[in-house]
């Protein structure tokens, strides 16, 4: 069960001491929006390199950004450990997954609400993790779409059948109240944004997810 805080809702005009406030946790979340995949604008390749050089976690890179193909293994070849393209932006996932893998990253498809899971579960084998929406990608603050627990537990028992270890990531709306039925659908991985920065003590928001998830793991 870990915890991939999103820094999304941090401060980021304190983003080195945001991350400190997380450094319990298993993952900073990055959040990479170009207005054009999605209508929301964030933040590109030069901060994220400069957060890989003060991070005290691994980096999470979430692109939400058109032609991955061209900027996805960029992300990787920086040194994010994990680096997330949406299906419905790549070309030639295939191809691009095994890129990230290469250059040393974690590769991981990402599926908008609206998007199935079954057309590509033949690229398990190239994958490292698969990310469930759980709101529509663009913005912070989102409800949880608990309709999208089913879809989890397809991907879960998509995993199950080809065997390996590949993560089941949810990102959106998840928190106190919503990461045990996502631990029960077959998740593993949790992007947790207000959740953990709208807390007092950060840390303990980690730690707190961390224990529910686990004690209603799959």
């Amino acid at each position: 069960m870990q915890i991939s805080p999103s820094i999304l809702s941090a401060d980021f005009a304190n983003l080195e001491a945001e991350l400190g406030r997380i450094a319990s946790a298993d993952w900073a979340h990055v959040d990479v929006m170009d207005a054009h995949f999605v209508p929301n604008l964030t933040l590109g390749l030069p901060v994220v390199e400069a957060l890989l050089k003060v991070s005290p976690i691994p980096i999470d890179a979430h692109l939400m950004i058109e032609d991955p193909d061209r900027w996805a293994p960029l992300y990787a070849e920086a040194g994010c450990q994990s680096v997330t393209f949406h299906i419905e932006a790549a070309r030639d996932p295939r191809a691009l997954a095994r890129t990230l893998r290469a250059a040393g990253a974690r590769a991981s498809m990402a599926l908008k609400p609206g998007t199935g899971f079954a057309p590509y579960e033949d690229l398990l084998p190239d994958l490292d993790m698969v990310l469930v929406m759980t709101v529509e990608p663009g913005f912070g603050g989102q409800s949880f779409m608990a309709d999208q627990m089913p879809k989890v537990r397809q991907v879960r028992e998509a995993v199950r059948r080809h065997g390996g270890e590949v993560w089941i990531q949810v990102d959106g709306g998840v928190s106190a109240d919503t990461i045990e039925q996502c631990a029960e659908a077959g998740a593993d991985v949790f992007v947790a944004g207000s959740a953990v920065y709208g807390a007092e003590d950060a840390a303990a928001a980690v730690d707190e997810l961390r224990a529910l998830a686990a004690g209603h793991q799959h």
